[in-house]
C-alpha cells in the first residue's frame, strides 16, 4: 500500500530499513544521471566534427553556432519542464515522460549518420556544396560558402534533445536530493558531491568510449550508444519507482510572481485598476498544499534575493560552453600526441583524462578529505564563496586559452604545421602539441567543482519549498542564456567588416580568424564577473531554518528563531522537497505564510 505523508508526500513502497531503502534510491538517481550524462556528452562531444565532416561540409563557425544552440536550448528550456512538474505530473512523472522525448529524439542522429536515413530526411548533398576544405596547406580553398545540408532536420531534431535534455535536469536535481532529506546534516552537500561525480562518470564513459567508437567505426555505431544508455537509464528509473519519495504538484505561482513583481517596480496602481495578471491554469492554485498569498510574497522577496546571484553567473556561463566549442576547434588544430597517432585517429585523449583527473582525483579529495577537514575545524567557505573561487579559476582558463591560441597562430604564421587526420578529413595543425591544453581544461574543470556544485547547492537549499522545481528550472535557465550570448557574441565578431571570427577561405578551419582576440575579450568579461561575486559573497545574507524543521539532535534547545539573518550561514542543512513538501533548506528555504519564515523587513521594498 502506499504511504502518505505531509501534503501528499508518498513514501517509498519497498520494506527494509529507511537508510538501505533512501541508499538504493540514490544510487538510482545517481546512475540515471550518469547515463543520461554520457548520452548528453556523446551528443555533445562529436557534433562539431560530424557537422564539419564530408558527410554535412558545415563550415567551423556554422557547427560551433549548431553546438552552442544545442547547449543553451538544453538549459535555456529548464523552466518549462520545472513548471510542468509543478503544475502536472510531479517530479517523478516529469523525468519519467522527459526520460522518453529525450530518447526518441536521440534516435533522429544514427538515422542521419545511416546513408538511407540520411537520404530520406535531406535529400542529396548538393553538388555544389563545399566540403571541408581546411586540408589545404594553409587552410585555404577557393569558393562561396555552402549552404547548411540538411539544416532543418539537424535544429528540429536537437531542438527536440534539448527539450528533453532540459526537463529532466531540471527535475531529476531536486528529485534526487529529496531522497536523502531525512539523513544527516552534511547530506545536502553530499549527494550534490556525487551528482557530480556521476555526471563526470558519465562524461569520462562517452569520452572514452563513443570517441573511439566514432574514429574507428563511424558516426552510426558511436550514435548508437547515447541512445543505447537513454534506454538503460529509463529503464533504472522505472524499476527504482519502489524505492523513491515522491511528491504531488501544488500548482503554479507564475501569475502571483507577475503581479508582485510589477508592483514591487511601481506599478501596483496598474495591477489594481487596469490589469490583471491572469493565471493561465486557474485551478492549479486549489490543489492541496498550494501557497498561500502571503507565501507567494515571502517567496518573491526571495526570489529578489536569488535572482541577481543567478544573473551574475552569466558570463561564467559563455565562457565555460566554450569548452565543447572553441576549445575544441583549437585542439583540432593542435598536434596529436603521438600515443594517439599510433591508435589510428586521435580521441580527445586529453578531455578524458582531466575529466578523470577532476573527478577521480578532486571531487573525491574534495567530499572525503578537504571538506570534512575545514568543516571540523568551522572553517568550510560558504556557497557563494566556493563559488566566487571557481569564478577566479574561470577566468584563468580562458587566459590560458587566449594565450595557447596566440602562439598557435605564430607557429601557423611561421609554417609550423603538419596535415593530420581525423575523422576521414585532414587539417592543418601547428607543430605545438596538444598536451598544451591541459591547463585550461584543468582550470576549466576546477572551475565547475567551485562552481556548479556550491551553485545547484545554493539554487536548491535558498529556493523555496514550493518553488525548488521552478528556481532550479532558473539556475539552468540562466547557464542556457550564457551558452545562446556565447552563440550571439560569436556571431557579432563573425561580421564581415572587422570580424575577429570571420574566415571566409577556410570552412572548417581556424587558423586564418583571431580566437586570440575572442579569448581575451571573454576574459575581460569574466574579470567583471570576478569582481560582482566577490561584492556578493561578503554582502548576502542567508535566513537560518526555522527552529521547528531543524533534524532531531541538530537543533536542540538552542536552536534560532525563524526568519532570524546571519551574514555567516551553517554549511549544511537537511534536504527540502521537489515541489513540496515541510524540510527546510540548507540555509533556510525563506517559507513565507502562515507557519512560515516571514521575509525581513528592511532588506527589500514591502510588497504589499
Amino acid at each position: 500500500m502506499t504511504r502518505m505523508g505531509h501534503n501528499g508526500e508518498q513514501s517509498p513502497l519497498l520494506g527494509g530499513t529507511p537508510l538501505k531503502r533512501r541508499g538504493m534510491a540514490c544510487a538510482a538517481v545517481l546512475a540515471v544521471e550518469g547515463l543520461e550524462q554520457a548520452a548528453f556528452f556523446g551528443i555533445t562531444a562529436n557534433l562539431v566534427l560530424y557537422l564539419t565532416s564530408s558527410t554535412f561540409g558545415w563550415g567551423g563557425t556554422q557547427a560551433s553556432h549548431a553546438c552552442l544552440f544545442f547547449g543553451g536550448a538544453s538549459y535555456l528550456l529548464s523552466p518549462i519542464g520545472g513548471w510542468f512538474a509543478d503544475v502536472y505530473l510531479g517530479c517523478y512523472g516529469t523525468v519519467a515522460l522527459s526520460f522518453l522525448l529525450y530518447l526518441l529524439a536521440a534516435c533522429l542522429l544514427p538515422v542521419t549518420a545511416s546513408l538511407d536515413g540520411r537520404l530520406s530526411l535531406c535529400g542529396e548533398l548538393p553538388a555544389d556544396t563545399i566540403r571541408n576544405c581546411s586540408w589545404h596547406r594553409g587552410g585555404t580553398c577557393q569558393g562561396q560558402p555552402p549552404e547548411l545540408y540538411c539544416a532543418p532536420t539537424i535544429y528540429t531534431g536537437l531542438l527536440l534533445l534539448a527539450l528533453g535534455i532540459s526537463s529532466v535536469r531540471a527535475n531529476l536535481t531536486p528529485f534526487g536530493a529529496d531522497q536523502v532529506r531525512d539523513q544527516e546534516v552534511d547530506a545536502t552537500r553530499r549527494f550534490f558531491n556525487w551528482f557530480y561525480w556521476s555526471i563526470n562518470m558519465g562524461a569520462i564513459f562517452s569520452l572514452l568510449l563513443v570517441n573511439f567508437v566514432q574514429q574507428n567505426i563511424g558516426f552510426l555505431a558511436s550514435y548508437l550508444i547515447p541512445v543505447a544508455c537513454l534506454a538503460l537509464g529509463l529503464l533504472i528509473f522505472l524499476l527504482a519507482t519502489p524505492t523513491f519519495i515522491t511528491k504531488p504538484p501544488r500548482g503554479s505561482q507564475v501569475s502571483a510572481m507577475m503581479k508582485l513583481a510589477l508592483q514591487n517596480c511601481g506599478c501596483a496602481w496598474l495591477t489594481a485598476h487596469r490589469w490583471e495578471v491572469v493565471d493561465p491554469l486557474p485551478y492549479s492554485r486549489a490543489q492541496p498544499g498550494a501557497p498561500s498569498p502571503e507565501e507567494d510574497r515571502a517567496n518573491f522577496q526571495v526570489l529578489a534575493r536569488i535572482l541577481p546571484v543567478m544573473l551574475a553567473f552569466i558570463p561564467h556561463w559563455i565562457v565555460y560552453f566554450q569548452m565543447q566549442s572553441m576549445y575544441y576547434l583549437q585542439g583540432l588544430h593542435l598536434r596529436t600526441p603521438g600515443i594517439f597517432q599510433r591508435t589510428s585517429d586521435r580521441t580527445r585523449g586529453n578531455d578524458v583524462w582531466l575529466l578523470l583527473a577532476n573527478v577521480v582525483v578532486l571531487v573525491l579529495l574534495k567530499d572525503h578529505v578537504i571538506d570534512p577537514f575545514l568543516a571540523r575545524r568551522r572553517l568550510l567557505p560558504s556557497a557563494l564563496k566556493q563559488m566566487t573561487l571557481g569564478m577566479f579559476f574561470s577566468l584563468a582558463s580562458i587566459l590560458a586559452a587566449g594565450i595557447l591560441e596566440r602562439e598557435q597562430l605564430q607557429y601557423m604564421h611561421h609554417n609550423q604545421t603538419v596535415l593530420q587526420l581525423l575523422a576521414k578529413d585532414r587539417y592543418p595543425a601547428a607543430t605545438l602539441p596538444a598536451w598544451w591544453q591541459i591547463p585550461q581544461y584543468l582550470l576549466i574543470g576546477l572551475s565547475e567543482l567551485f562552481t556548479s556544485i556550491p551553485g545547484l547547492e545554493f539554487a536548491y537549499t535558498e529556493a523555496p519549498e514550493s518553488m525548488k522545481g521552478a528556481i532550479m528550472g532558473l539556475f539552468f535557465f540562466i547557464s542556457g542564456v550564457g551558452s545562446l550570448l556565447g552563440s550571439g557574441l560569436l556571431t557579432l565578431l563573425s561580421l564581415p567588416t572587422h570580424g575577429w571570427m570571420r574566415c571566409p577561405e577556410g570552412y572548417g578551419s581556424i587558423n586564418s580568424c583571431r580566437v586570440d582576440n575572442y579569448f581575451f575579450l571573454l576574459a575581460g568579461i569574466q574579470s567583471i564577473t570576478c569582481f560582482i561575486f566577490t561584492w556578493i559573497s561578503r554582502h548576502y545574507q542567508h535566513r537560518l531554518p526555522r527552529a521547528d524543521m531543524v533534524p532531531q539532535g541538530q537543533g536542540g534547545q538552542g536552536a534560532p528563531p525563524r526568519a532570524a539573518r546571519v551574514n555567516t550561514p551553517p554549511h549544511h542543512g537537511v534536504m527540502g522537497s521537489c515541489g513540496g513538501g515541510s524540510s527546510p533548506g540548507l540555509w533556510g528555504s525563506g517559507r513565507g505564510g502562515l507557519g512560515g519564515c516571514q521575509p525581513s523587513v528592511g532588506s527589500l521594498p514591502a510588497v504589499e
